[in-house]
């Protein structure tokens, strides 16, 4: 249909931008039909979309391996300093349409498959979401490894190959319900499994003394560690790097007595239970269960990764000179370790334990070598997401690293009472082991205290973290402490997902911005312009026709294409307050029906969003969503003025649809609870308006845009400590504002559920008793604000200036920023913009500029 043909011509256009086209339509077409033979062994009649997916997987794949060996071999001749980035979630979405940008193929892949009679889009649809994580802080690291290939470093990202990644989320009668998200089981075409670098990674056993100060941990369980290699390319420089997964195997060795006692069979079958390790992501990344499944999860993937730094370490081409790399004194100089939150910390531990018990390194070497090697970044404040594992679990599972993580205590408490001689209090809150209640070990104690570089992912949260969370480690070393603002990456987040604005600025300020987003700022000069006006209106349609045809297709739902879109799209968690959002559909709603006469901005809402499964209140919030839908939705009074949608399954691929259709992203967070958001940066960057709090990111993207161009309502973080202080009674809110009175009634009174009256008793509860994150308190505030939203979108001219500004002001928010500063202030590691030759071009050649 029309409207997929204009956005294949225009990604056509936009896929050259910057980039020589240099593959070959014919030699496409030739290996294409290769692949399809001879590694898929099917032919014309009986190759399915997906069989056709694969062959053009293969054949983009086949671009990427020469760059990619290529980029390895620059790395050993050229021995650079190796970032290595650590995170037990990696949220990469699909990666076809990315490759064939980034290394400059897509027109004359589409063009080849135009040929073969095929269309690209419905091989694309084919591609499985690799949703290895829970969403901000797993995208992140994505959008971090596109940006570290951009800049040309020598990075290399480290995670678990989950063979069941985030659980795929059906709703049914309302609710949420999940099904496994068996997103390997056509096979993954991108990966390629390296058995020469299986680790084994050990659990259990027991600790003996060894040679010197050494210590042996023996008798222990091995399970090995096997590697599968991910290619990412940065864009337009001919560099590949590295995404390293590791899956659990079970050790291969038998013992011969099964065959006699009669339990070959069964030991045989539990060999299975070892590889539950990377069996299946955890599905939450914002409350803390001491899981025993989840401590091995992360051990492993510590323990596998820093075998396989030290052997990198070892084996370079500097390495083999006479005597260098035994001297692990270069090991700072030589390799950064970033751990991405706390569920990497027991690298700290684990390399402690190598260079003393197998190194044979001294304490105070081995600290000070692992200190200048490992930095930290904090993702969250909420108390409940501070990672605290009991001491009688690690004890039994990892027994040397208990001891190891107690005298790091044992030293550090020797520094803070130096620092605080006699404060007892303050020791106790800085210790790393809990001792109220069952003993546990702070993990983010740890980190801290193991590293030399700690840091928030927005200004708001860096200083959150130096001024409450953290504050004693503050005072104790404050030049640890830095901020590093979140950011995306331009290209999935605008060349990829919205090819109609991309050209635009394309063709009007030039193409720089792709690797270069602050040079978005130029744009300014049009944002009065109302050629440029309709241009953006036009793109914007367009995105929401395509839109509303999805919408259509999979809920069976014809909204307004005049309409606001107004989305909120993350995880549901109670500090996001989609219960909010939910608050104001049903004011409008109310409005609509005790007036149905009166002049109504017409909106659609959308909210899409996982629940942890076994987060009650998460899921609660979506079964009222999807009620309040379902009257609003069927109501003929209210018409195409008002319709939600309930977004299900929301994930990656989901998110290139909707942000560029958006006119409108809710970031509502109470003040001081979101650590920075990078969904807001998204939305910005594609010319939705945010409405949001001052709270995380929105803060620095306020003081980008200039608060005309952002709509800000409710308490500050300030506003919200004293709220606390003073007590906060939901009552006095609820009493004094019919609208709010009125809509809170109607949920405690099953107004949504006529068949179930009590359903949402307890939302109306916490709501009016227990509330953590004051949703009365900022409502009516909110609701002033969402009036303000409806009138300016009634001055389109208006509207257009702000979305021009907001687009403009967006280059601080790219991740090649973000990343660079990693490099200077944490890595030291500088950004390299030269590109790599070619396949096509001898190896010898030097770097381009």
């Amino acid at each position: 249909m029309s409207s997929v043909h204009t956005d294949n011509e225009r990604r056509k256009q936009i896929s050259v931008r910057g980039i020589a086209e240099l593959a070959d339509v014919n030699e496409i077409k030739k290996t294409f039909n290769r692949h399809l033979h001879y590694t898929l062994v099917k032919d014309r009649n009986v190759a399915t979309t997906r069989d056709y997916y694969f062959a053009l997987a293969h054949t983009v794949k086949d671009h990427l391996v020469s760059r990619w060996i290529r980029t390895q071999q620059f790395y050993y001749e050229t021995d650079p300093k190796r970032v290595y980035y650590l995170s037990l979630e990696f949220y990469m979405g699909r990666s076809l349409t990315n490759t064939m940008i980034n290394i400059g193929i897509q027109t004359a892949c589409d063009q080849a498959l135009y040929e073969l009679g095929l269309n690209i889009e419905d091989l694309e649809e084919m591609e499985e979401d690799a949703g290895l994580g829970n969403g901000g802080l797993g995208r992140l690291a994505a959008c971090f490894l596109d940006s570290m290939a951009t800049l040309g470093m020598a990075a290399y990202g480290y995670g678990i190959r989950y063979e069941y990644g985030i659980f795929a989320q059906k709703i049914i009668n309302g609710e949420q319900q999940e099904e496994p998200d068996d997103w390997l089981r056509f096979g993954n075409p991108w990966e390629k499994a390296r058995p020469e670098y299986m680790i084994p990674v050990n659990f259990y056993g027991h600790v003996i003394d060894g040679p010197g100060n050494t210590k042996k941990w023996v008798n222990t369980q091995v399970v090995f560690a096997l590697p599968y290699d991910n290619p990412v390319p940065g864009y337009d420089n001919n560099v590949v790097n590295t995404l390293r997964l590791w899956s659990a195997k079970s050790p291969i060795d038998f013992n011969l007595k099964f065959f006699n006692d009669g339990d070959y069979i069964q030991a045989v079958l539990d060999r299975n239970l070892a590889e539950n390790i990377s069996r299946v992501l955890y599905p939450n990344d914002n409350k803390f269960e001491g899981k025993e499944l989840r401590l091995k999860q992360e051990y492993f993937m510590c323990a596998a990764t820093l075998q396989d730094i030290i052997r990198r370490f070892k084996a370079s081409k500097f390495g083999s000179k006479e005597h260098v790399r035994d001297d692990f004194s270069l090991l700072p100089e030589k390799v950064a370790i970033q751990l991405n939150d706390t569920h990497p910390s027991l690298a700290i531990p684990e390399l402690m334990r190598i260079l003393i018990d197998i190194e044979g390194m001294a304490w105070e070497e081995a600290w000070e070598l692992v200190v200048r090697t490992c930095a930290y970044t904090n993702h969250t404040i909420l108390p409940e997401a501070l990672e605290r594992w009991p001491v009688s679990m690690l004890e039994s599972i990892l027994p040397r690293h208990l001891q190891i993580i107690y005298h790091i205590n044992f030293l550090h408490l020797q520094d803070v009472e130096r620092k605080w001689p006699g404060d007892m209090d303050k020791m106790r809150r800085m210790s790393l082991i809990e001792e109220d209640g069952e003993k546990r070990v702070n993990m983010a104690h740890l980190s801290i205290v193991g590293s030399h570089a700690v840091n928030g992912v927005a200004r708001i949260h860096s200083e959150i973290i130096k001024n409450d969370l953290f504050k004693d480690f503050y005072e104790l070393t404050p030049e640890k402490f830095q901020n590093k603002t979140n950011g995306i990456t331009p290209r999935r987040w605008l060349l990829l997902c919205n090819p109609g604005l991309s050209d635009l600025i394309c063709d009007s300020i030039g193409e720089e911005w792709i690797t270069h987003l602050d040079q978005l700022k130029t744009l300014k000069k049009f944002a009065k312009d109302s050629n440029m006006h309709r241009k953006i209106m036009s793109i914007k349609q367009e995105n929401k026709l395509k839109l509303a045809e999805i919408l259509f297709k999979d809920y069976g739902i014809k909204v307004n294409v005049a309409s606001i879109f107004d989305i909120q799209v993350k995880r549901i968690h109670e500090y996001k307050r989609q219960l909010l959002n939910c608050l104001h559909i049903i004011t409008l709603y109310n409005r609509i029906k005790k007036n149905p006469s009166a002049k109504f901005t017409p909106r659609t809402i959308m909210i899409g969003g996982k629940a942890a499964p076994g987060y009650y209140t998460a899921k609660k919030i979506i079964k009222l969503i999807n009620a309040v839908s379902n009257v609003i939705n069927n109501d003929p009074i209210v018409g195409d003025r008002l319709k939600v949608i309930y977004l299900e399954n929301y994930r990656v691929t989901l998110a290139e649809r909707i942000i560029p259709a958006a006119d409108l992203s809710e970031q509502i967070s109470t003040a001081g609870t979101e650590a920075s958001g990078t969904g807001n940066m998204k939305f910005m960057l594609n010319g939705a308006l945010t409405i949001g709090t001052l709270d995380g990111a929105n803060v620095e993207m306020a003081e980008e845009m200039g608060n005309e161009n952002i709509f800000i309502f409710g308490m500050t973080v300030d506003q919200v400590h004293e709220l606390e202080k003073k007590g906060y009674n939901a009552y006095d809110y609820y009493k004094s504002n019919h609208e709010l009175e009125q809509v809170v009634d109607q949920i405690q009174n099953g107004f949504f559920t006529p068949g179930n009256p009590d359903e949402f008793k307890d939302l109306a509860d916490i709501l009016l008793k227990y509330d953590r994150f004051y949703l009365l308190a900022d409502y009516e505030d909110y609701i002033k604000t969402q009036d303000l939203v409806s009138a300016t979108y009634e001055n389109q001219p208006k509207w257009l200036e702000m979305v021009i500004n907001n687009i403009a002001s967006s280059g601080k928010f790219s991740s090649d920023r973000t990343i660079i500063e990693y490099g200077k202030d944490i890595w030291g590691v500088e950004a390299n913009y030269k590109k790599l030759p070619a396949p096509h071009e001898p190896r010898e050649l030097q770097l381009r500029e």
